[in-house]
């Protein structure tokens, strides 16, 4: 089975990760995996592996950028023969059902609440088949109109290359030093304000934000506002969030909302909990442990359960094993795959 991957990045974000990782698993189940993207780091190591990439222009929202997007979308199609589409987000699938007729399916990742009426007619007229990554993701999906499948997101395992001491060296942390991280775009969804604010109420640890975007300038003035220069590092875009974890005794996480956020599910496979805010597929991932759940935009209780954990080792301990048997148990690779190659080969065998 040909299946082309389109999504607007290959960067470091979740749903790339998640795309990287079925492209790679993919020659096990019989796929012949290619990916039309914007580019980005993980479609250049795909490239070097010798997966087929294909350069799109990312749309942007604009019907001029969606236009450009479809046209070299279509040059891919042409190119690779996909017998199956798999859509990365709903502007993919729009940009994919204006390039092709080929069967489409589409992996919801998750909106904000007031765009997702306009993503669910886009979904409705583009996809044959919409996968959401959480029960909670379906729930808002079905109230809209549409029969989603779910299919849990899966971390595909990659193990960190230098050891916890060599990273700490190089980020120029003592061994001792309390550290978290937050593995995240810094855009307004993720709510870093909300994360500086509590980390003003933290003392005696660094904070690690592993992340780029529009709202760099403007937290970077918060937080030396704060006074808090010295404890926050502002690391910019890496590759390298898995060797950052073996750095981090805690990940935290202050969105408004998630799909199911793959940098929750990197922390727990890597025995480190977390704190997040109380939003949809946070809310399932956590239910069996792993971390702890914090109101959405509550710096005081934000701060309190990441003291609470960085400052406690016990406390520590014990949510890492519980959100590690949690992902093996729920995300795991293979389930995951298995799923969507039964959904991929029903699809493309009722095509035209």
């Amino acid at each position: 089975m040909r299946v082309l991957h389109v999504i607007s990045e290959m960067g470091a974000g979740g749903a790339e990760a998640v795309v990287a990782g079925m492209v790679r698993s993919g020659g096990d189940f019989g796929w012949e995996s290619g990916v039309a993207s914007g580019g980005g780091h993980r479609a250049e190591a795909l490239r070097a592996l010798g997966f087929t990439t294909f350069d799109v222009p990312v749309a942007r929202r604009r019907a001029s950028g969606v236009l450009r997007a479809a046209s070299a979308t279509r040059a891919a199609v042409r190119v690779f023969r996909p017998d199956v589409v798999l859509a990365h987000n709903v502007s993919a699938s729009l940009v994919s059902r204006l390039a092709t007729k080929t069967p489409i399916a589409t992996v919801f990742h998750g909106v904000a609440e007031a765009d997702l009426g306009g993503a669910a007619r886009i979904l409705r007229h583009t996809s044959r088949a919409v996968v959401a990554v959480a029960e909670a993701s379906a729930d808002r999906l079905r109230a809209a109109g549409l029969t989603p499948e779910v299919i849990p997101n899966a971390v595909f395992p990659e193990p960190p290359r230098v050891d916890r001491a060599a990273v700490r060296g190089l980020l120029g942390i003592g061994p001792d030093v309390p550290v978290a991280l937050c593995p995240a775009r810094l855009e307004p969804q993720k709510r870093h304000d909300v994360l500086l604010e509590a980390w003003a109420m933290v003392s005696g640890a660094v904070l690690l934000l592993a992340g780029d975007g529009s709202c760099r300038a403007a937290l970077e003035q918060r937080a030396a506002e704060l006074g808090l220069t010295e404890r926050v590092r502002f690391l910019g875009t890496r590759c390298d969030v898995r060797d950052l974890l073996e750095a981090a005794d805690v990940t935290v996480l202050t969105s408004d909302w998630e799909g199911m956020p793959i940098a929750l599910l990197e922390s727990l496979a890597a025995g480190r909990p977390v704190v997040a805010s109380d939003v949809d597929g946070v809310r399932e991932v956590l239910a069996g442990g792993g971390g702890v759940l914090v109101p959405r935009r509550s710096p005081a209780e934000t701060a309190a359960a990441m003291a609470g954990l960085l400052f406690d080792s016990a406390a520590r301990t014990a949510a890492g094993a519980a959100g590690l048997a949690a992902v093996e148990r729920d995300h795991d690779p293979h389930t995951f795959m298995k799923s969507y190659d039964e959904l991929l080969r029903t699809i493309a065998g009722g095509r035209g």
